[in-house]
C-alpha cells in the first residue's frame, strides 16, 4: 500500500533531475528503517524511476547547545541504521561534521546527481528551519513526509486548544492511520560507485568502539557528558518498548504517576531523535494488550491524543513556539495582572542549573536531568511550576526551563518539550483559583507532591545516583 497522500508535502516546483543517479532521502528527524512512512516513500520513487535509494543522515557541530550528550546519543544510532539499510539495499552516507571550517555543503553535493529529495517534516528546531529554507536552493522536487505522528499533522486544518478537541478528531481518523509501513522492496539495489567521488572521502564511518573518540574530536560543549541512563539507536529503543511490554505496561495505569515506581516506557528520547516511531510502539502496546488482556488506554492516550496535540500546537505556533505570546489571551492577562507580585525565593538561572534550592524534590528532579538526560512527566510539572514561581518574571523563567532542555534533555526541543514547558503558563489547561504569582494558573506545591507520591523514595533514589555520578 502506498504512503498516504495525506502524509506528503511538495514544497517547491523544481523539476525532477532525469539524468539521475538515485533518489535521496535526508535523515534529519527518523533516523530509523523501521516504520519510517517518508523513507517507504522515498523508495515508492526510487521503485517508480527505477533508479536505487541513497539515504544521507548529518550531524553537526554548530547546531545550539550541541554537545557530548547528545552527539553521543545520535552516533550511537548510526550502526544500527547502516546495517538496516544495508539489509534492505539502500545506500547510506553518514558525514560527521566536526568543526566549523569542515564542508558545510554535503546534501547540495548529493542533490546534484538526485531524482528528488525526500525528507521529513517536522515543525520545531531546525529541520522546520531547513524545511523552509532549503527547498528553493535544491533545485529538484523537495518532498516531505509526516513520519513522527500516527494521524499525520496535516489532517488537521486548525489549532486545537485542548486534549478534548483533537481526541475526537484522531479517534475518528485513527482506523485509517494505525497500519504498519510496507516497505517497498528495492527493485535497483546501491552500488557504491554511484556516490559523487566528491562526496565519498567525507563519509564518517561510526563503530560503537570510536564513538567517544569521534565525540572528543568535535568542537563542542564536552561539559555536558552522555546520559548515564540512555543508549541511543534503534537496537536500544526496542529493548526498551519491550521492557515496558513485558514489566510494565500492565501497571501503567495505577503507577505511572509515581515517579519512584517506574512504571513509564522511557521512550521519549528515542521518539525525540526518531530511533523508534510512535506507530511501532502503539502497535506493540496494542498487540500486547489485546494477548494479555490488559487495558492500555492511558498510555495510549498519552502516546497518541496528547503527543499529536503538541505537533498539533507546534504547527500552528511557528515562531511562536519558544515564547509566551503562543498562550491564550486568559493566560497572558492574568501574567500581567501579577507580574509585579513578590516572590518568596528568587534563584539565579545558575543556581537553578546547579539544584542549588530549598526544595528537595526539585533538586532531586534537576539533578535527575542532569544525570539521564531526562525528568519524570509529572515531576517536570512540578519542576516547571517551581521555576516559574522562583524566577523574577515568567519570561526568566520560561527562558530558563527552555535552555536547561536545550542543554541536557535528551527529549528536548520537541513539540512534547514546547508544549510542556507552555503547560506551566496554562497552554491546554483552564483557570484556577486566584493566588499571588500564578494568577488563575494552576498552582504545584511540594505538600501536594507528597501527599499524592513516594517523594523520600524518589529524592532517596536521585541522591545515590548523584553521589556516584556527579559532575565534577
Amino acid at each position: 500500500m502506498p504512503v498516504s497522500a495525506d502524509r506528503i508535502r511538495l514544497l517547491n516546483d523544481a523539476p525532477a533531475r532525469q539524468q539521475a543517479s538515485y533518489v535521496l532521502y535526508w535523515s534529519q528527524m527518523n533516523r530509523r528503517v523501521a516504520q519510517n512512512h517518508a523513507l517507504a516513500h522515498a523508495a515508492e520513487i526510487a521503485n517508480s524511476q527505477h533508479l536505487p535509494l541513497l539515504v544521507y543522515e548529518g550531524l553537526t557541530c554548530d547546531y545550539p547547545a550541541a554537545n557530548d550528550r547528545l552527539h553521543t546519543f545520535v552516533l550511537e544510532g548510526v550502526p544500527d541504521t547502516a546495517a538496516e539499510l544495508r539489509s534492505i539495499g539502500a545506500g547510506y552516507l553518514f558525514y560527521l561534521r566536526s568543526r566549523p571550517s569542515d564542508p558545510n555543503d554535503v546534501l547540495y553535493r548529493l542533490a546534484r546527481n538526485a531524482h528528488s529529495l525526500v525528507t521529513d517534516d517536522y515543525p520545531v528546531f531546525i529541520a522546520a528551519r531547513h524545511n523552509a529554507r532549503v527547498p528553493a536552493r535544491i533545485g529538484i522536487p523537495y518532498i516531505v513526509v509526516d513520519s513522527s505522528c500516527i494521524v499525520p499533522m496535516y489532517v488537521h486544518d486548525k489549532r486545537n486548544y485542548g486534549a478534548y478537541t483533537i481526541r475526537p478528531r484522531i479517534k475518528r481518523a485513527l482506523a485509517k492511520y494505525m497500519e504498519p509501513v510496507e516497505m517497498p522492496v528495492l527493485q535497483r539495489r546501491w552500488r557504491e560507485s554511484l556516490l559523487p567521488p566528491e562526496v565519498a572521502g567525507l563519509r564518517t564511518t561510526v563503530a560503537n568502539e570510536n564513538i567517544a573518540g569521534l565525540v572528543s574530536g568535535c568542537e563542542i560543549d564536552h561539559t555536558v557528558k552522555p546520559s548515564i541512563e540512555y543508549r541511543g539507536g534503534a537496537r536500544a529503543a526496542g529493548q526498551r518498548l519491550t521492557r515496558f511490554l513485558e514489566e510494565r505496561l500492565y501497571r501503567y495505569a495505577r503507577e505511572s504517576s509515581q515517579p519512584s515506581k517506574h512504571a513509564t516506557s522511557n521512550l521519549s528520547p528515542y521518539l525525540h531523535f526518531g530511533h523508534i516511531s510512535a506507530l511501532e510502539v502503539a502497535l506493540a502496546v496494542r498487540e500486547h494488550a489485546e494477548e494479555h488482556k490488559l487495558m492500555p488506554e492511558e498510555f495510549l492516550e498519552e502516546l497518541i491524543v496528547r503527543r499529536e496535540l503538541a505537533f498539533n500546537f507546534a504547527k500552528f505556533a511557528g515562531s511562536l513556539i519558544e515564547s509566551l505570546d503562543a498562550l491564550p489571551d486568559w493566560c497572558r492577562l492574568t501574567m500581567t495582572e501579577h507580574a509585579a507580585d513578590k516572590r518568596p525565593f528568587i534563584y539565579t538561572p545558575d543556581q537553578i542549573r546547579q539544584a542549588a534550592t530549598h526544595d528537595e524534590l526539585w533538586n532531586a528532579a534537576q539533578r535527575e536531568l542532569l544525570l539521564r538526560g531526562t525528568i519524570h512527566g509529572y515531576y517536570r510539572m512540578y519542576w516547571g511550576k517551581k521555576i516559574m514561581e522562583w524566577s523574577p518574571t515568567y519570561e526568566e523563567a520560561l527562558r530558563t526551563m527552555l535552555h536547561l532542555h536545550d542543554v541536557y534533555a535528551l527529549d528536548g526541543r520537541d513539540p512534547n518539550t514546547y508544549t510542556n514547558i507552555l503547560w506551566c503558563f496554562g497552554l491546554h489547561d483552564r483557570p484556577w483559583g486566584e493566588r499571588p504569582i500564578f494568577g488563575k494558573l494552576r498552582y504545584m506545591s511540594f505538600d501536594g507532591m507528597k501527599r499524592k507520591t513516594d517523594v523520600a523514595a524518589y529524592v532517596d533514589e536521585i541522591d545515590q545516583l548523584w553521589k556516584f555520578h556527579a559532575p565534577r
